[in-house]
């Protein structure tokens, strides 16, 4: 386990702070791994929903997740996380992990935008429990992963204060633009 990695990072943190067996969204599934996480938290009592707009997203993460024995676990959904809402109730989750950006070893064209990610952090704040987790990995450069971050951190920045807690981390000594780990805590 490379635990500066910021995958592996935000997953210790949000153990830290998060209950197991309890409802987690994966809004960008990706290749699984969260998803995977989000599973072993959930246990036999837990539910996870998992979205990505690719199918081969999706099919990764069904493949990894039967490679664990998780499958029964999680729903996957070929659904943008913009509409997390529609499966899942008002202050029902724990907790949610965002990974901004591409699929790795995907295409680049098909990234995660500024306006459509703001929109689903917003509506994934509403889904979450009072004493929820959102976990947000945050990557800039390429074409509109500097949009996207400053757009996100905006948003993030103008939340209550009286509501929400934003934890901003950052690998400061990293060149070439690193991740940007953050998380918001609903009080």
């Amino acid at each position: 386990m490379n635990l500066y990695q910021i995958t592996t990072w935000v997953h210790e943190l949000f153990r830290l702070q998060v209950k197991e067996e309890g409802v987690y969204i994966d809004a960008t599934m990706g290749n699984g791994h969260d998803t995977l996480f989000l599973c072993e938290m959930a246990g036999e009592k837990g539910k996870v929903l998992a979205f990505d707009i690719q199918e081969r997203a999706l099919e990764a993460t069904d493949k990894l997740l039967r490679e664990h024995q998780m499958r029964e676990r999680a729903g996957l959904y070929l659904e943008s996380h913009v509409f997390i809402d529609h499966y899942a109730e008002k202050e029902s989750v724990d907790g949610i992990i965002f990974n901004f950006g591409y699929l790795p070893g995907g295409d680049h064209e098909l990234a995660t935008r500024a306006d459509t990610s703001v929109k689903a952090v917003d509506t994934g704040l509403a889904l979450l429990k009072r004493g929820g987790v959102m976990a947000l990995c945050i990557y800039s450069g390429g074409d509109t992963g500097y949009e996207e971050k400053e757009k996100i951190l905006e948003y993030l920045k103008a939340l209550d204060e009286k509501r929400y807690l934003v934890i901003m981390n950052s690998f400061y000594n990293r060149k070439k633009d690193p991740p940007l780990p953050v998380f918001v805590v609903k009080k």
